[in-house]
């Protein structure tokens, strides 16, 4: 590359870096936006320590060891957290339900929203029949509720983690495609695009390489947002019985597992105790992955759109 290449090159990503850098500055100013980032940095934290965290000689990383026995309180001898249904561990099930969950929500949201890119760019920027074929295609799934939908093709599926994403994706690339749709038809009438149709740029050229990523910071914030409401959903899934199995790492399923105990009284060493725990623990998990996505989400929102800047 010659050495006007590299220099309009390095024209081209200064501005860039400059309001990379503006961006960051203020995501640090921001109280909830680094409360959300320390939450769901803790949660990867756990994810990635997962061997480590969790007790060693356990077997399986994704399937809950189980011993059926009762519950055991948090302190129980070789379990830090206590245990769970069949004496499951829960330190066990909420750190590896932290791998979990991250690839359940990296799977669904991402697939889901490339799956929406592509439809609404395509349906915004060449419109006519295509533009009323994909509508259309969206509208069928947008009038059917979201949950319920889920719930028909999890039913159907069997009962593993692909095919618990796989459902979510089903219902979830929708939103996406008519956001998308939104932003390509708002963003094609701007003058840069003129430019490069005059100047001969092909139309996936000029759609793909202008039109697209000048339209893609309300996916940001909403892809951020999404990535906890999945999981809640999955979750919600996994506890009325439409998602994986009992016995897998994955805290909706836990939270299920444990609801049986929780108003109920168990003995341990003689003495009866309310095993609290084993819908607590999974519960605040799923809470703070939630909550720590929806705060990141909603910062991002305000630092991405320059109107709420001032």
């Amino acid at each position: 590359m010659t050495a006007l290449g590299l220099g309009g090159l390095s024209q081209e990503l200064r501005p860039r870096i400059k309001e990379l850098k503006n961006s960051l500055g203020l995501i640090r100013e921001n109280i909830t936006a680094m409360m959300g980032l320390i939450m769901v940095l803790s949660i990867v934290l756990i994810a990635l320590f997962a061997p480590f965290i969790s007790p060693p000689g356990l077997g399986d990383p994704m399937v809950i060891p189980k011993d059926f026995g009762d519950p055991q309180p948090p302190g129980a001898p070789g379990h830090l957290l206590g245990t769970g249904k069949w004496g499951a561990d829960m330190l066990y099930g909420l750190v590896w339900g932290a791998r979990t969950s991250i690839t359940i929500a990296l799977f669904v949201v991402f697939t889901a929203m490339i799956v929406g890119i592509m439809l609404g760019a395509l349906s915004g920027y060449y419109g006519g029949k295509i533009d009323d074929l994909i509508m259309r295609l969206t509208d069928v799934f947008l009038s059917l509720p979201a949950l319920i939908l889920a719930m028909a093709i999890a039913s159907i599926l069997e009962r593993t983690l692909i095919n618990l994403m796989l459902a979510l994706i089903i219902v979830w690339w929708p939103p996406y495609a008519r956001l998308i749709r939104a932003q390509v038809l708002s963003v094609k009438e701007n003058t840069y695009v003129e430019a490069a149709r005059a100047i001969g740029a092909s139309r996936n050229r000029i759609l793909f390489k202008h039109i697209v990523p000048n339209s893609l910071s309300p996916i940001i914030v909403s892809v951020t947002m999404d990535m906890g409401s999945v999981v809640l959903v999955a979750a919600g899934l996994s506890y009325i019985g439409f998602g994986v199995e009992t016995g897998y790492a994955e805290w909706g399923r836990m939270v299920s597992d444990g609801q049986q105990f929780f108003l109920s009284t168990v003995y341990y060493l003689g003495e009866p105790i309310n095993p609290w725990w084993v819908v607590v623990f999974p519960g605040t998990m799923i809470l703070l992955f939630t909550m720590g996505f929806s705060l990141l989400g909603d910062a991002l929102r305000d630092i991405l759109d320059p109107r709420l800047r001032r």
